[in-house]
């Protein structure tokens, strides 16, 4: 459920109808949803309530704005981050740093000492250089860092390749039956306190056999480690959990997943730790655009808005669907191909979709964007980066405003020595 509506025939976002947005911040331009947001940390959160000890940490590489952040460091979300600008923003929106896991398979050493300084909660190892460094920096800082092992079961999790993270041929942790010698050398290393492990399939799963099958090899590995002395008690089971992008599309409950979790980890006697994203994020946001042109095409005519790929680039990226809906829909169809303004035939939304029939002029929305949206903007073709709204029932506010190419031109130079 989402709180985008139609009332009277207009799309709402909560109490705001979606026109007065377009008129008074311009489009392109992401709506976010905090009834939903809050909604969507809660119907997650109470999905674990079988689960005796647990931690959740909002992925912030889906949607690190600071105000999605500060709604959900109010529902007791603490923060995965991958990198140290990811962690400044955690603090930055409230969020407690012994609640910051920091993941990630490139740390660098300045981001491993910012960890440490900052004292958050956990550091998820990647291979075992990474816990030598860390080590070391620990070591010379006097302190003791907390962490675990991040494994790679070799579990396919049935998604995009390109978002798949848990097969041995992907980059991230080691290997499952190289773990049990690398833990022994890391947990013998002063300034570490290796106290679990942690693993990440995949994001948009839609199945939860693939993530059932990597946690009953990770029970197994729990086992070996603990019967090898070591005390094991936090383990990381990641996130990845699907949202419905298309209307027939049924990716698992937040209920089903959390009732698997209990059942396969009911023996485990350690605290869970959980790292959702797109499962809170994606159905809080739409990206709002204007329709440019209806253009004859070969075919279909083509839907051009001023939304483009350097706005919203998960289509061009891995041919993701994202509903197109009409803000003012007069109940007829047209079949269409949805591109944007970039110099590029990758940037198309849709092709030959069946879509509400929309005119030059008119607004339509690109749903379940909030998650792996703005935060994947960028500036290509000289376009400004693409501003963020926050709606709270009766009210909004701007929470990333609209960067101008100027503005960004600016910040470059010519050498003088170019005559």
């Amino acid at each position: 459920m989402d709180h985008f509506e139609l009332r009277n025939g207009v799309l709402h976002a909560e109490d705001i109808p979606l026109p007065q947005i377009a008129e008074e911040i311009g489009t392109p331009v992401y709506v976010y949803s905090r009834a939903t947001l809050e909604r969507h940390a809660q119907v997650f959160a109470d999905a674990l309530k079988d689960i005796p000890k647990k931690h959740i940490a909002f992925a912030i590489k889906c949607n690190p704005n600071l105000g999605v952040l500060r709604v959900l460091a109010r529902q007791g979300y603490g923060a995965d981050v991958v990198s140290g600008g990811e962690l400044e923003r955690a603090l930055a929106a409230g969020m407690a740093a012994e609640d910051i896991v920091f993941s990630g398979v490139g740390k660098t050493r300045a981001e491993l000492a910012l960890g440490l300084d900052r004292g958050i909660g956990q550091f998820n190892i990647e291979h075992e250089p990474e816990g030598v460094a860390l080590s070391e920096i620990a070591v010379g800082k006097e302190t003791t860092a907390r962490a675990v092992l991040r494994v790679n079961p070799d579990v396919d999790a049935g998604t995009h390749a390109k978002i798949s993270t848990g097969k041995a041929e992907n980059k991230f942790g080691v290997g499952i039956d190289a773990a049990p010698a690398i833990f022994d050398r890391l947990s013998a290393l002063p300034g570490l306190t290796m106290r679990g492990v942690a693993l990440h399939i995949g994001s948009q799963l839609t199945s939860l056999d693939p993530l059932e099958a990597a946690f009953e090899r990770v029970g197994r590995l729990v086992a070996d480690l603990r019967a090898a002395g070591h005390s094991i008690t936090h383990v990381d089971l990641g996130g990845g959990l699907g949202v419905p992008y298309r209307p027939d599309d049924n990716p698992p409950t937040p209920a089903e997943y959390g009732a698997m979790v209990a059942r396969v980890t009911k023996d485990w006697d350690v605290t869970l730790m959980f790292e959702p994203g797109r499962v809170i994020a994606g159905n809080t946001g739409v990206l709002l655009t204007e329709v440019l042109w209806v253009k004859p095409g070969a075919a279909n005519p083509f839907v051009i808005v001023d939304a483009a790929m350097n706005d919203l680039a998960r289509p061009a990226l891995y041919d993701a669907y994202h509903d197109f809906v009409a803000v003012r829909p007069t109940g007829e169809k047209m079949t269409a191909s949805i591109v944007g303004p970039v110099c590029e035939t990758g940037d198309t939304f849709a092709r030959d979709r069946v879509i509400d029939k929309v005119e030059a002029g008119d607004l339509a929305v690109f749903r379940t964007a909030g998650a792996y949206g703005a935060t994947m903007a960028s500036t290509y073709n000289s376009r400004s980066l693409v501003p963020e709204v926050l709606v709270d029932g009766g009210r909004y506010i701007t929470v990333a405003d609209r960067i101008a190419a100027g503005t960004i031109m600016a910040a470059e130079r010519v050498p003088d020595w170019i005559e």
